[in-house]
C-alpha cells in the first residue's frame, strides 16, 4: 500500500531528498524545437517510440495523468479531437509524467485511481480512450525533456516534428470555451499557415516530480499523527447520523474486532477518507463490539490511524440498530453504506468493499472537476 511505500522510503534514508517545485532549470520546449525521442510502455501492452508516428502530418503530444480534475476535464475532448482529426492525418499520444508516489493522498480528490501505470490501464479501458496513452513515471525523462509544466500540457509539431505550439488545450475546463488554442494550431499546420498564437499559459496540476516524494511522505506522517477518538452511541444518534444533515457525502462502515474482513479492510476507508475529506466527506465508523471492550476498539482504530468520526454501538439490539441505521442492512458485518445529503443512500455493500467500486460511487456523485 502508498503508506507502507512511504514508510519503507523514510527507513531507507531517501526521505532526506530536498522538497522542490520543478526540476531546477525547467522550461517547455521552446518554439521550433525538434521533438525530443521517446520510447515509452502504453497501457495497450505495447512500447511506443517518436519514429512510430512518423506518418502524420501534424503530431500533438498530450501530458495529462489520471488524478488531475483539470485533465479529468479532457478527457472526452481529447477523444473528440482524436475522431474529428485522425482522418485528416493528425497524431495524437497521451504520456502521464507523473511518479504516482509524489501524490499525496489529498490530491486525489477528484479520481477514482491514483497515476500508476496499472491505474492508468483501468483508466483506458474505462475510458475508451482511442489514443496511446503512455506511462513516463519511472525516469521522468521524456517529461523533462518536454519541460511539462503541469497536466494537461500539450505540444503540437508539424511534419517535420519541429514544435509549433505548447500550452494549454484550450481556454476553459467546464464553461464555455472561447479560444481553441491547439484545434487552431493544428487547423493552422494542416493549412500551411502560422500557428496565430504559439505559448499560452498551462493551468492544471503541477507535474509530480520524484523530487515531491518527501512531501508526499511528511504530509502522510502527519495524518497518521491525528488524533483518534471513540464515542458511544444510541439508536437516536444512529437515526440521526444517517439523516445526514451536512453538504457532503457521508460512508458509515460497520465492523468490530473479531471480525477478520472488518479489520483488514479498515486502512482502506483510512485512504478514501483522507482523499476525499477536504471536499467534505465524511468517514463514521461505528463499533459493534460490546460497550465494555471499547478500549480494545480504539486501539485498533490507533493501529490502523482511523481519525475519522468513530463511534461504538450502546444500541440493545441489532433489529434496533438496523431500524436507525438502515432497514436493508442483512446483519452481518462488514456493512458498509455512502449516504447523500438528505439521507438517501446511494451504496451499500454487505461484506468487504470493493475499494475501487466505491471511490466510483464517492465521485460519481461528488463529480471529477472543479
Amino acid at each position: 500500500m502508498r503508506r507502507a511505500f512511504f514508510l519503507a522510503l523514510f527507513a531507507t534514508g531517501l526521505a532526506s531528498l530536498p522538497v522542490l517545485a520543478d526540476p531546477p532549470g525547467l522550461k517547455p520546449l521552446a518554439i521550433g524545437s525538434p521533438a525530443p525521442d521517446f520510447n515509452l510502455p502504453g497501457v495497450d501492452g505495447k512500447s511506443h517510440a517518436l519514429k512510430d508516428f512518423a506518418d502524420a502530418k501534424v503530431l500533438v503530444v498530450a501530458f495529462t495523468c489520471n488524478h488531475c480534475p483539470t485533465a479529468n476535464a479532457y478527457e472526452a475532448r481529447f477523444k473528440k479531437f482524436v475522431d474529428d482529426y485522425k482522418s485528416k492525418g493528425v497524431a495524437f499520444v497521451a504520456i502521464s509524467p507523473n511518479d504516482p508516489q509524489a501524490v499525496r493522498l489529498d490530491e486525489l480528490g477528484y479520481t477514482d485511481l491514483d497515476d500508476s501505470f496499472e491505474a492508468m490501464k483501468v483508466r483506458a479501458k474505462d475510458h475508451a480512450f482511442n489514443f496511446p496513452y503512455l506511462y513516463d513515471g519511472d525516469t521522468q525523462a521524456t517529461s523533462r525533456a518536454y519541460g511539462v509544466l503541469a497536466t494537461p500540457h500539450i505540444f503540437i509539431f508539424d511534419a517535420d516534428r519541429k514544435l509549433r505550439y505548447q500550452g494549454r488545450f484550450d481556454d476553459s475546463e467546464v464553461k464555455t470555451v472561447r479560444s481553441h488554442d491547439a484545434i487552431n494550431a493544428v487547423d493552422a499546420i494542416l493549412a500551411g499557415s502560422k500557428v496565430a498564437v504559439e505559448t499560452t499559459r498551462v493551468p492544471g496540476c503541477s507535474t509530480k516530480w520524484a523530487d515531491k516524494r518527501e512531501g508526499a511522505r511528511q504530509w502522510l506522517a502527519k495524518a497518521d499523527a491525528e488524533a483518534v477518538k471513540l464515542e458511544a452511541i444510541d439508536e437516536a444518534g444512529v437515526a440521526k447520523l444517517v439523516k445526514n444533515d451536512s453538504k457532503g457525502l457521508l460512508l458509515v462502515n460497520l465492523w468490530a474486532t473479531w471480525c477478520g474482513p472488518c479489520v483488514a479492510e479498515l486502512p482502506e476507508l483510512v485512504e478514501i477518507n483522507r482523499m476525499y475529506r477536504g471536499r467534505g466527506f465524511k468517514l463514521a465508523t461505528i463499533s459493534l463490539d460490546e460497550p465494555e471492550k471499547r478500549e480494545s476498539a480504539l486501539e485498533m482504530l490507533k493501529k490502523n490511524h482511523v481519525s475519522a468520526t468513530n463511534f461504538i454501538s450502546t444500541v440493545e439490539s441489532k433489529d434496533k440498530l438496523a431500524e436507525a441505521l438502515d432497514k436493508e442492512w442483512p446483519g452481518p458485518v462488514p456493512f458498509t453504506m455512502i449516504v447523500a445529503p438528505g439521507g438517501k443512500v446511494i451504496y451499500r455493500r454487505s461484506g468487504p468493499i470493493d475499494p475501487l467500486e466505491v471511490k466510483r460511487a464517492i465521485v460519481g456523485h461528488m463529480g471529477r472537476t472543479y
